[in-house]
């Protein structure tokens, strides 16, 4: 910090110095004075200025060396330190500015969580009429159109369910339940949903679990297979989803595959970034490049981890890895 001091001091230190220099011309200039003599005083005089930039230094600097070192989420502790006219000055427009950007902070806050609990409030309101139209659709008769409206019901069911865990996942940490889940009833929970779309695009399943239960939070873990199945379904025509666990030394693996269009190579890296959707198929304006975003997320927080394998036109494999016992205490401690 030493250079910006003397930066910030130039101008006094050049003054000094042209003082300096004056005195010694004029010395020189006028033969009554004795030169030798002005030039031992402008001597001492140049130690003693050495001296006090030094202890000055000391003194001044104090305030924006704490203030240059200053970490943004400590507290304003650090201006306690400021005792000079200038300092008090910004201490106050610091001080001031801070609390100012606080306040709008709390406000903002307040505001988003007030927009959340109302977005979920809608959600779940929404709920109610989707229901009723559930019921309705069921008893038409015509079989066309009834599968039609119930595709079309899946998918605005599914976009609110996605919507819906979004909005929890800031507070995901304390809705974890970790225990221990049975695989097969909660797959055919999921795929029971989509039969609808399954029967309209000529998909089946075959679900072969070597491993039946995992120790996971059921809920959470719902959505992650939820939204795996449906990518599944949507890119996939004609041909089976095969599920299956196995025990991978100790360690339990789900293994979701299917036969469908499968992803390109460049693609594959950039599949769990947040609104990518694809560079093959770019105008696909009915993708929104959240779900499988969503579901990495989700998997982080439960320890998962989810392993892609993809060739385009032979179909995509997702593998999850489900984390050992004792990784839990990480969870259930949080």
């Amino acid at each position: 910090m030493i250079r910006e001091y003397l930066r910030e001091r130039q101008s006094w230190i050049y003054l000094f110095i042209i003082l300096q220099f004056l005195v010694l011309f004029v010395a020189y200039l006028d033969a009554s004075i004795n030169f030798q003599s002005v030039l031992y005083v402008t001597f001492l005089s140049f130690v003693i200025f050495i001296l006090f930039i030094i202890i000055r230094y000391q003194k001044e600097s104090a305030y924006y060396r704490v203030l240059k070192n200053w970490n943004p989420s400590d507290d304003l502790g650090y201006l306690k330190e400021a005792d000079k006219p200038f300092e008090k000055i910004s201490e106050k427009v610091v001080r001031e500015q801070v609390e100012h950007y606080k306040r709008e902070l709390n406000d903002n806050i307040k505001q988003l969580e007030q927009e959340k609990d109302d977005l979920l409030s809608w959600i779940h309101e929404v709920k109610t009429p989707l229901t009723a139209m559930q019921l309705m659709i069921e008893r038409l008769e015509d079989d066309q159109l009834k599968s039609q409206l119930q595709y079309e019901w899946l998918r605005i069911h599914l976009l609110l369910d996605q919507q819906l865990h979004q909005r929890r996942m800031a507070s995901m940490k304390n809705d974890l339940y970790i225990e221990k889940v049975a695989l097969k009833p909660l797959i055919y929970r999921e795929i029971k949903d989509l039969r609808t779309w399954c029967m309209q695009k000529g998909i089946g399943f075959d679900v072969n679990l070597e491993i039946t239960e995992v120790l996971t939070d059921a809920k959470w873990f719902s959505f992650i297979i939820r939204q795996l199945l449906t990518n599944a379904v949507k890119y996939s025509e004609n041909s089976d989803v095969v599920i299956s666990s196995i025990d991978d030394d100790g360690v339990v693996q789900l293994i979701i595959k299917d036969s469908g269009r499968g992803i390109p190579v460049k693609d594959l890296s950039r599949i769990f970034d947040k609104g990518f959707t694809s560079t093959r198929n770019h105008q696909d304006y009915k993708a929104t490049g959240m779900g499988l975003y969503l579901t990495k997320k989700v998997a982080n927080a439960l320890k998962i981890n989810i392993d892609v394998e993809s060739k385009v036109g032979k179909g995509t494999t997702f593998t999850l890895t489900f984390a050992k016992k004792n990784t839990f205490l990480e969870i259930t401690s949080m």
